[in-house]
């Protein structure tokens, strides 16, 4: 296999979601025998928690970025490094907050008076907020 030119996205975070997923899927179909609906739902947030396990696995590098990796970064056992900056087109990155461009994002406070954001000839945040009752 290891002529092989397909990143087929073999990690650890991959097979160990796919391992509690498997255990999840197996519990609800002994409840479906069973015909107990507590074993049902117990397997189905087993399922639940394998994405969690995955996700939190790839946030913490033993996942892959999306596309196709270099062949010395395809074997299960080697960590992405650019996992903490986050994968800009990675969805599971995204929803954690990381992968995105720093200046796109724009600060508004919002007040009683209403709401204050870039000044529109300068292009820049204001300086301080009217309130420090939130800011967005």
């Amino acid at each position: 296999m290891s002529g092989s030119h397909h990143d087929e996205g073999h990690t650890v975070a991959g097979w160990t979601g796919c391992a509690v997923a498997v255990v999840g899927t197996s519990v609800a179909g002994v409840g479906m025998c069973l015909r107990s609906a507590a074993w049902i739902w117990l397997g189905l947030g087993v399922v639940g928690l394998s994405v969690l396990v995955t996700w939190g696995l790839h946030l913490a590098g033993w996942g892959k970025p999306p596309g196709i990796r270099p062949v010395a970064e395809r074997g299960m056992r080697v960590r992405d490094r650019g996992a903490r900056a986050g994968h800009p087109a990675c969805v599971g990155c995204r929803l954690a907050g990381r992968g995105r461009g720093r200046s796109v994002s724009t600060v508004v406070a919002v007040s009683a008076q209403g709401v204050q954001g870039p000044d529109a000839a300068s292009g820049s945040a204001p300086s301080e907020p009217a309130s420090s009752e939130s800011a967005v």
